[in-house]
Formats: structure tokens, sequence, C-alpha cells
């Protein structure tokens, strides 16, 4: 019975820079019905992401109806997220929330081609929820790791997403190094910060 139930892809981590780089996206069957995926420029397939950071702004843009557009800001860059009437859930939390707040979020990579021919990369939230300072940093060291992880697969021969992703990208591979070491270094400084006053 449980045989032709749809597993549910591992959400990727991946920081923001990165992220907002991965312009191309790919099938790897011609039904209809495949996921797409994002490429990853460290050598990844993404069809879901797990992202936490600093919701630093909300707005609804939506015309006739609710569409909500958050910035969750992480040591990287800003990831952008949308949700509607087909995220419900998504969407009312970024309503209800008053930025700015830790959140953790789990989604699918979306590009947009503007009219200027560049390629806009954002997130469609399967959920939202709020979450701690722990958390977040937590989640900056879990992502250096695998973000790492793909750096030192990167250059082996069988890797046919690194292969894709020398080929599609300007920047890929090691070129991301510089991007961990600078999260990493976020942390540090936070914690070298002196406390606020209370």
């Amino acid at each position: 019975m449980a045989d032709n139930v749809p597993t549910r892809e591992v959400a990727r981590r991946s920081f923001a820079r990165e992220f907002n780089d991965a312009g191309y996206t790919f099938k790897e069957s011609d039904d209809e019905r495949a996921p797409v995926y994002a490429l990853l420029p460290t050598g990844e397939r993404a069809n879901r992401v797990f992202i936490v950071g600093t919701l630093t702004e909300t707005e609804d843009i939506g015309d006739d109806s609710e569409y909500w557009q958050g910035r969750i800001v992480d040591p990287t860059g800003t990831f952008f997220t949308y949700a509607g009437q087909y995220q419900p859930e998504a969407a009312s939390t970024l309503r209800d929330l008053e930025p700015p707040a830790y959140v953790a979020m789990v989604g699918k990579p979306r590009t947009y081609e503007t009219d200027e021919g560049d390629i806009n990369v954002s997130v469609r939230p399967e959920s939202i929820s709020v979450v701690d300072a722990t958390t977040r940093d937590r989640w900056v060291v879990e992502t250096a790791d695998r973000t790492l992880d793909r750096i030192e697969a990167f250059d082996d021969d069988d890797n046919e997403y690194a292969a894709m992703a020398r080929e599609q990208y300007e920047r890929a591979g090691d070129d991301y190094r510089d991007v961990v070491l600078e999260a990493l270094q976020s942390l540090e400084d936070d914690a070298d910060a002196p406390e606020a006053e209370a």
C-alpha cells in the first residue's frame, strides 16, 4: 500500500548567498509531475530547502487577495519568500508575526525571470515557525558543515550535479568557501558583542 506514496525530498541547507545564485532549475524525467530541482552551485540538487534566519520584514503585496512577502536574513544575505492562498498557514504566519523574529522555514525553491533577463530565486514556504537564537546559531554551524561537505565532494568525477554546476555557473564549488567562513565568523562576532544593556 505504501509503495505508491511519493516520498518527500530531503530539505537541503543552503546559505542565502549560494541559494540566490541557484538560478538554474531542472527535472530528471519528462513526467509533468516530476519534481523541479534548483541546482546549488556547490553541486547539489534541491527540491526543498530548510533555512533559519531573522525575519526582518513582511508586506502584503497582493492586489485582489493577500499575498505576503517575507525577507529572512542569514549571515550571508537575504532569502525572499512569498505565500498566498495556496500556502494559508505560511501566509497567516507572515501576517501575524512582528519582525524582527528568528524563524525556521521549509519550502520549495522558485525561480522567476525579470524583464531584464535576471533570474530571481525565492522560497515558496511549506512551513514557517518561530525559533530562538540557539536554533539559528546551530543552523548556521550545520549549514556550514553541509556546504563544506558539498565543496569537498565537488571535484569527484562521479558527482553529476557538480559537473552541471560547473557548466551552468560562473561561480561554483570552492568559490563558496569564503561564504562559509563569513557565516561562521558572524557567530564569533555575535559571541564577542557586549550584552545589550537592560
